[in-house]
């Protein structure tokens, strides 16, 4: 029986072009950015841990182990490095984002000496044998970002015959054709049925970023760190176990992932809406990577306790960020008689809250916000 570790798309050097400015995006902070690249090197050394402790006889990396080929030389040390602890063999082809082109980063990382003797890097479209261990593989490695052919067809040219008593393991990067939500004329084509009419014991993906089983034999294993605001069950591995050539692989999904990645819409209507959205945030796990719009009305008092539960669920997490431009405050009565708000600034409160409503909406809703503050700021140095 053979064991393999299956991962794909480690992204490495997204979050840090974040956050060196040469990817523009205003999602993340500098600080935030930093720290979401770090993740993506701890995601490498838990997948070197499963590795070993699962004592799998090779680990599988479908593609996009690099984001872009122009990450620093640091970066690309630091990714090999961070593989040491799984002594066994990775086998690795460069996928969309790494392809391996005349000059690379695999070209440099070459020359850097920074490719460990246990990890084999396959270029080349043709079999890879590891008579001692059980298998042999077939690479599609991607030599350029974009194709429109299937690359995965000379898996069943003579060219790609391998030894009966080998299993047979594909290794790919790409779209399966009419299996993805997005790959409907999508480049770098992968036929659904490629496990089947080249023979595959199994075929292992890479560049679709949550784990899909495609059939029993093809399977995506997504990215190990969650890395945009798809539930596609991103942040796994997956231990591939398979008895023999012919018998059908068992697939088991280990989550590695640190950062979840949450988007949530609130609407905000009654007194009882700021118990759920507290009950809610308070179920996301710690370190999440949140994005939230909160929509409806609020009286000043209650916008005061909203304020209050997102700053908490704000110091929980990696990133939160809230979009409040669909939210308007309501002052009542009681608002009003509570900051002591008659005369003029009753009267700018009045004019602020119907402004809301025009194309400055959002302006007025931050000004109507800040004045209460102020207001209740008076008040309470009033009263000391």
């Amino acid at each position: 029986m053979a064991r393999f570790l299956h991962t794909a798309d480690w992204q490495i050097g997204r979050h840090s072009l974040l956050s060196s400015g040469r990817m523009s995006t205003g999602r993340f902070t500098e600080d935030e950015a930093a720290l979401l690249a770090e993740a993506r090197f701890t995601a490498i050394e838990r997948i070197a841990a499963v590795g070993m402790a699962e004592k799998v006889d090779a680990v599988l990396v479908a593609g996009d182990l690099f984001d872009a080929q122009t990450v620093s030389d640091k970066t690309i040390r630091r990714a090999f490095q961070a593989m040491a602890s799984y002594i066994g063999l990775w086998l690795v082809i460069p996928g969309n984002h790494d392809a391996a082109l005349s000059e690379s980063v695999w070209t440099r990382a070459q020359r850097l000496g920074a490719i460990p003797q246990n990890v084999q890097l396959l270029l080349q479209p043709e079999p890879v044998l590891f008579a001692d261990k059980g298998f042999a593989v077939l690479p599609a490695p991607l030599t350029q970002r974009q194709t429109y052919h299937d690359l995965t067809q000379w898996f069943e040219s003579d060219s790609a015959q391998t030894p009966p008593h080998l299993l047979r393991i594909g290794l790919a990067h790409g779209s399966v054709e009419g299996q993805l939500p997005e790959s409907a004329d999508s480049s770098n084509p992968i036929s659904a049925e490629r496990a089947h009419t080249a023979k595959l014991d199994y075929l292992a993906l890479g560049d679709w970023h949550g784990t899909k089983q495609i059939n029993s034999r093809t399977w995506y294993s997504g990215t190990p760190e969650q890395d945009r605001f798809k539930d596609n069950g991103a942040g796994n591995v997956l231990i591939v176990d398979i008895e023999k050539p012919g018998a059908e692989p068992q697939v088991s999904v280990h989550s590695i992932g640190q950062h979840q990645w949450v988007k949530r819409e609130y609407t905000l209507a009654v007194d009882a809406d700021l118990d759920h959205l507290r009950t809610e945030l308070g179920q996301i796990a710690d370190k999440s990577v949140i994005a939230l719009t909160i929509r409806g009305q609020v009286s000043l008092h209650n916008h005061q306790q909203l304020m209050q539960i997102l700053g908490d669920a704000e110091a929980r997490h990696r990133s939160f960020q809230c979009d409040f431009s669909q939210l308007r405050l309501q002052p009542t009565a009681d608002d009003i008689a509570a900051l002591h708000a008659d005369g003029y600034v009753g009267e700018v409160i009045e004019e602020l809250r119907q402004r809301q409503e025009q194309a400055d909406g959002e302006t007025a809703h931050e000004a109507l916000a800040i004045l209460a503050d102020l207001l209740r700021q008076q008040n309470a140095e009033a009263s000391a």
